[in-house]
């Protein structure tokens, strides 16, 4: 399970939780302009938008789990299980396999009005990458630093939703987790008033009172209304280093602890935490064991070249020694 989010200060902030019981030793990967995307169902794109995020590579492609391009658009894939469907391919469509659409939109578009258009006549084909990498269910949440959307393929059929909270998570389908924040609507960052009843003396007997009732366990409902609380609440400084580190808390707000949610194969945990300044292309980052914050710029890289450029997550924990 995973959360993403959408933030603005003053620059725009894309990032999200990668929420899971082991890792693929994912690395921070440059896709530059030149490096040809092959598509499954299209022709290979040659030339197009440079790219940052955190992918699986694999012969030589990289598996976005989320990432930003060089204009500011990011995409991010959520785990989406026992809603996501996909079909076989179609002749009146444009078809994408999951494991392609995130470098797919980044390629083509700037912003999200133009991956919506982009988005009108696509199927997201049931396509798997390899036998042994069979395509996972996912979700994906799309953002700029003017709209954020989300993209969600059911067996009803593609469905495009303006997310105007900037947070996504997981199951069940996106209509529910907004019908859903109605239940907190009293929720509020504000001392709490006495609604209760006025003739009785009620007092607060501590702060962030006003709050009570969000809700505090690890399922992707109460992820999402906790972290849309945290962000549409958030306040900070302007400046990078103030902006980036209010991001990472926001996230933190959602994290998940080894031993919390106990799954089939371990614990389910927050394997890494990123964040990118979309504006200037820096990609942020901590890892569980890691909570000192590890950045990229991808303007560092050459971004007109033809080959990949792969960062190993820096998982070690690095402590600043007083004496």
């Amino acid at each position: 399970m995973c959360t993403s989010a959408s933030f603005n200060s003053a620059d725009h902030y894309f990032g999200r939780n990668l929420d899971y019981e082991f890792s693929y030793n994912e690395t921070v990967t440059v896709t530059p302009r030149n490096y040809p995307l092959a598509l499954r169902m299209a022709d290979t794109i040659q030339t197009h938008y440079a790219m940052i995020g955190m992918a699986f590579v694999q012969q030589n492609y990289p598996l976005y789990y989320d990432a930003t391009n060089e204009k500011g658009l990011s995409v991010a894939g959520l785990n989406f299980p026992q809603f996501a469907h996909y079909t076989p391919p179609a002749a009146d469509k444009i078809n994408v396999a999951p494991f392609e659409f995130i470098p797919w939109i980044l390629a083509q578009c700037a912003t999200v009005q133009q991956a919506r258009e982009l988005l009108r006549n696509v199927n997201i084909a049931a396509i798997n990458f390899s036998d042994q990498l069979p395509a996972s269910p996912l979700h994906w949440h799309i953002a700029d630093k003017t709209q954020s959307i989300v993209v969600e393929s059911t067996v009803n059929g593609l469905a495009v939703y303006d997310n105007p909270v900037n947070v996504m998570t997981n199951s069940p389908t996106f209509d529910f987790h907004l019908l859903n924040l109605s239940h907190y609507m009293g929720a509020t960052r504000q001392i709490a008033n006495n609604r209760f009843a006025p003739n009785i003396d009620i007092t607060a007997y501590s702060r962030g009172a006003g709050g009570f009732g969000l809700p505090g366990d690890l399922s992707s409902a109460s992820r999402f209304v906790r972290a849309a609380f945290v962000l549409n609440n958030s306040v900070c400084d302007g400046d990078e280093t103030s902006s980036v580190a209010q991001f990472f808390h926001i996230l933190g707000s959602v994290a998940q602890q080894k031993g919390a949610c106990s799954v089939e194969h371990g614990y389910e945990y927050t394997i890494y935490s990123s964040c990118c300044n979309t504006d200037k292309g820096i990609y942020y980052y901590t890892t569980y064991n890691n909570q000192q914050i590890t950045a990229v710029n991808m303007h560092k890289t050459d971004l007109d070249g033809t080959q990949l450029t792969s960062y190993p997550l820096r998982t070690a924990q690095q402590i600043a020694w007083e004496n």
